[in-house]
């Protein structure tokens, strides 16, 4: 979900899969088993059998649970008896086709480092610093405090400093919109989604991608909420889009707010999904001038696969 230098959204629901070995996964707030399948796009089955938990088990937060590779799923169930156990069956079964995809990383997010001066990032990444500045929230002529996350333009280079450990302690801009806790359900998302005429399998399977519901998420690239809404943008849907004020604490105006950028990048799309879906991730105008990204099109597919679960 971008504007001004083709930003991009933190997909927050997974971590990859490795192809050779196990996961272990801390539960955090409001997920499930599902959830964390879904997430690795593994079945609630085959995690449950990987783990010895039914498929209507309940996580505990904080408790572990082992995520394996697809081949490593498919041998828990055959061990659990709930797959043939036949030479060969593993290869030809289709959870072990290939290897699970995972939500990909965020693009451009990067950590302020001591030194750090907003001009020179901007330099750096060849945008102009009130876009920079504009897209995260902050004030040109601020000071830039280590520790600050912040977006660079997607595609850009990654600032020489990168490489060198970023400050322990995480400074989120305070811009809107503004992390609230908070959670909205499905039916939230489905609703605004209708209210403006987007499909709300669409609105909710990106919903989940993003944040898994949970409006306190940042994003390492500062992105915020429930649909994970840049600064930037925030301000382009109040002044553009929105027909009224939008409470920037409210999680139920994020998702209002990112579901009427998801409406405009589908009008300029022509109403293909699949390129709407790529710019909210990516950035339009990145999509445009480079193609599409190989995580880019990760993202796609596993929203794509999330519409089922949401009715379309």
């Amino acid at each position: 979900m971008r504007r001004l230098f083709a930003s991009t959204l933190f997909a927050t629901l997974a971590f990859a899969a490795p192809a050779s070995a196990e996961v272990a996964h801390t539960v955090q707030p409001g997920e499930t088993l599902w959830s964390i399948a879904a997430a690795n796009n593994l079945t609630t089955r085959t995690v449950a059998a990987y783990n010895g938990l039914s498929e209507d088990a309940q996580v505990v937060l904080g408790a572990t649970v082992r995520v394996p590779t697809t081949v490593e799923g498919y041998a828990a169930l055959q061990g659990a008896g709930l797959v043939p156990a036949t030479p060969g069956a593993a290869a030809a079964a289709p959870a072990a086709a290939a290897p699970a995809a995972a939500a990909p990383p965020a693009q451009g997010g990067y950590t302020v480092r001591p030194g750090d001066t907003l001009s020179g990032l901007a330099a750096g990444a060849g945008v102009p610093m009130a876009d920079m500045a504009a897209m995260n929230g902050l004030d040109p002529s601020g000071l830039l405090l280590a520790g600050t996350v912040i977006k660079l333009p997607t595609g850009a280079s990654a600032p020489a400093r990168a490489a060198e450990p970023a400050p322990a302690a995480v400074v989120v801009p305070p811009a809107d919109p503004a992390p609230t806790p908070a959670r909205v359900g499905a039916a939230d998302v489905t609703s605004v989604a209708s209210q403006h005429g987007v499909s709300p399998s669409l609105a909710a399977a990106i919903a989940w991608q993003e944040s898994g519901f949970n409006n306190a998420m940042v994003s390492a690239a500062n992105a915020r909420g429930v649909m994970q809404v840049m600064p930037g943008t925030w301000d382009y849907v109040q002044r553009n889009l929105a027909q009224r004020r939008l409470d920037p604490s409210s999680a139920t105006d994020n998702v209002h707010a990112g579901v009427l950028y998801l409406k405009q990048l589908l009008a300029q799309t022509g109403g293909d999904e699949d390129t709407a879906i790529a710019g909210y991730y990516q950035g339009l105008g990145s999509v445009e001038s480079r193609g599409l990204f190989d995580d880019t099109e990760r993202y796609i597919d596993n929203v794509q696969a999330l519409r089922s679960r949401f009715g379309g």
